[in-house]
């Protein structure tokens, strides 16, 4: 299974995206790129390549690509690894790729604000409201994710906190002393590993009730106040350095389950399709598909390439490697996510237990996965007390990363909206960010009435299929801006009917359980979330009939 994930991503990078980058989307060495073009040292800061992809990789990577492919394991190990392969090469390369492109030839716009350009004045305003609902999923689902972690393995909490200072101190002698990031990256690197020793040592937590919540309740505002915060810092002072420090934890966490795996040959437990699917469990098709959706293709991704990634492209030709190889990192991420969870685990009864219903897969997904990794890094001879902690620490961390650069993103999707409806309010950094911050914390205590704030978990169905329904979205942007420039738009065009059907088809099912549970507030969100989405493809369809005059989609000026 290692081998044959190694083979295919080697392939899809070396072929399919110098393809894409050479014929389809014809990158220019000498393109001007707004990183460039409008420097501010805040948001647009041209940056190393492999810095960016540093950035890149852990924003995208998050906990989502673990949490998504254990889920669906519930299913047997095949039809997830054939997804992540194939939605990998062929749906995540060109997505995240072509959206980078796409807004670093419209001045770093997001997606929403392009989709004005190619679609139509008021495909703008839809996109705008459609990301602004997947972003808000987004924190509460991670901020959850990081409150269950931080509550299951306290050992996590002293080298996550600890974290912070130490990329705050690489960015400040990396930006304001000229040093090269290399060496203080790797200093804080091991730093970082001390330090997850000292987890496993000193675990830390808070009481497991404090005024009527519990201890993950807790977190979940702790760490959604964290985000806001982290969200107002320059992207140079705490992102960039911390993500470069988290891209070599995810190398050695990688390297470390791969080689376990390799050396400790453990058995495969669960089945490679599971004939036994629990009662409560919804059905293969189409629900596959959205509930892996980071780890195969993701519509977050393109947010973060038309978000922050390119605004800190140095040079439009390092969008191959930024855009599709990061799609492919988080797919070697989801593959090991699916190896910890089908030979992590001692028994074949071990794995029916924990696969015994579907509430029982969601819920404790992170914990499979983190307990199943451990496991194999165990193989290594590293105690596995240390192990799960390392596992516990990184998925932590990047889900803390995606968490404050989904806030970000979020207050800049409320700037877009004041600025093309004049409401000047939402332009307010500060007050963005607090509302920011009220609404993810409101989604996170609402959406699960019988455990306000730790039952959070109920909303991935509802961001896995909102989150592929964005991903379709900007397929289309992608797909209309090729057709109007007369280059093939097969490459686009077929995964976004493949997306666009299975997440509409899964809507309609999600909509239909939250029905059946009397959750009004899902049921709201996600019709609102629907007629959103089918108004904006039936806009696009109209685009086509347009003539368009290619400078109006692609900026070429390099002045």
């Amino acid at each position: 299974m290692a081998l044959m994930a190694f083979a295919v991503f080697f392939l899809g990078y070396r072929y399919y995206s110098r393809f894409l980058a050479e014929r389809l989307f014809q990158l220019s060495p000498d393109y001007r790129t707004p990183a460039r073009r409008y420097e501010d040292s805040v948001d647009f800061v041209p940056t190393n390549k492999f810095i960016l992809w540093g950035h890149h990789f852990t924003s995208v990577a998050g906990a989502a690509p673990i949490i998504g492919p254990a889920i669906a394991m519930i299913w047997g190990w095949g039809p997830a690894l054939a997804w992540v392969l194939i939605g990998t090469v062929f749906m995540a390369g060109i997505h995240d790729f072509g959206t980078l492109w796409a807004s670093v030839r419209n001045r770093g716009q997001s997606v929403g604000v392009i989709a004005r350009n190619v679609i139509s004045p008021r495909a703008l305003m839809l996109f705008l409201l459609i990301i602004f609902f997947l972003l808000l999923m987004v924190n509460a689902v991670f901020a959850v994710a990081i409150g269950t972690l931080f509550s299951t393995f306290p050992e996590s909490v002293l080298p996550y906190w600890l974290q912070i200072p130490i990329a705050i101190t690489i960015g400040v002698l990396v930006y304001r002393h000229n040093w090269h990031i290399l060496l203080p990256s790797l200093a804080g690197l091991i730093l970082l590993l001390f330090l997850v020793y000292a987890g496993t040592l000193a675990p830390l937590g808070l009481p497991e009730q404090m005024g009527g919540y519990s201890s993950t309740a807790w977190w979940v505002l702790i760490m959604l106040g964290y985000g806001a915060i982290a969200s107002r810092l320059p992207v140079w002072l705490l992102l960039q350095p911390r993500d470069f420090i988290n891209s070599h934890l995810l190398f050695i966490c990688l390297a470390l389950v791969y080689l376990g795996v390799f050396i400790g040959q453990p058995e495969i437990v669960a089945p490679m399709y599971n004939t036994a699917v629990p009662d409560d469990a919804p059905p293969l098709l189409p629900l596959l598909f959205v509930t892996i959706a980071c780890g195969a293709i993701s519509g977050f991704h393109g947010l973060v390439s038309s978000g922050t990634s390119s605004k800190q492209l140095a040079h439009e030709t390092d969008a191959r490697f930024v855009g599709y190889l990061g799609s492919t990192g988080e797919g070697l991420l989801a593959v090991a996510a699916i190896l910890a969870t089908a030979a992590g685990f001692a028994t074949v009864g071990d794995w029916n237990e924990h696969y015994g219903s579907w509430a029982e897969a969601s819920s404790q997904g992170i914990a499979a996965f983190v307990e199943g990794a451990g496991n194999h890094v165990n193989q290594l001879g590293i105690p596995v007390e240390v192990a799960t902690t390392f596992m516990s620490m990184m998925v932590v961390a990047f889900a803390a990363t995606t968490l404050d650069t989904s806030m970000r993103l979020q207050r800049f999707i409320l700037g877009e909206i004041g600025r093309q409806y004049r409401m000047p309010a939402l332009g307010n950094i500060n007050f963005a960010t607090v509302l920011v911050f009220l609404s993810c914390a409101a989604l996170a205590f609402f959406a699960d009435p019988s455990n306000p704030g730790a039952g959070g978990m109920v909303l991935w169905p509802l961001f896995g299929t909102t989150n592929q329904l964005t991903a379709g979205l900007s397929l289309l942007v992608l797909t209309l801006i090729l057709w109007h420039l007369k280059r093939p738009i097969i490459y686009s065009l077929v995964p976004f009917l493949f997306v666009g059907v299975m997440t509409i088809w899964s809507m309609i099912i999600n909509i239909g359980t939250y029905l059946r549970e009397g959750n009004m507030l899902l049921v709201v969100i996600g019709g609102l979330i629907f007629v959103l989405n089918i108004w904006l493809i039936l806009e696009g369809i109209n685009a086509v009939r347009q003539k368009r005059d290619p400078s109006e989609l692609l900026d070429t000026d390099n002045d």
